[in-house]
């Protein structure tokens, strides 16, 4: 197990959900160091520590110990930005949408590039 690139993939989502390290703990009934343990990969996880990390975080357990994406988790990314474009007003979704187009057509030049 790479748990340095498990633990990378929880801080990020954690982070990304707006969470502390005190919170996400909290939520895991695990304690901050442990938390930090295993975001920095000095640690693993039990099971049922993982299940939880996975529910808390929305994410797969197969793309936390593996870094796979499945449809079913590109949905649940879905699921977390649809709430956060739901709270816009119409006058920022215009904003958004530029801001949108404009991720999309880097990445997909980043992507050429490197071919």
């Amino acid at each position: 197990m790479d748990w340095v690139s498990i633990g990378g993939r929880i801080r990020k989502q954690r982070e990304f959900l707006g969470l502390t390290r005190e919170q996400f703990a909290e939520k895991l009934d695990i304690t901050p160091k442990f938390c930090s343990d295993i975001e920095l990969g000095i640690k693993g996880m039990s099971v049922p520590t993982l299940c939880r990390i996975a529910d808390t975080l929305s994410l797969s357990t197969d793309y936390i110990l593996f870094g796979k994406s499945t449809k079913k988790d590109q949905s649940k990314g879905l699921e977390t930005i649809a709430p956060m474009l739901e709270s816009l007003t119409s006058g920022q979704l215009p904003y958004i949408e530029a801001v949108l187009k404009t991720v999309i057509q880097a990445m997909n030049h980043k992507e050429d590039v490197g071919k």
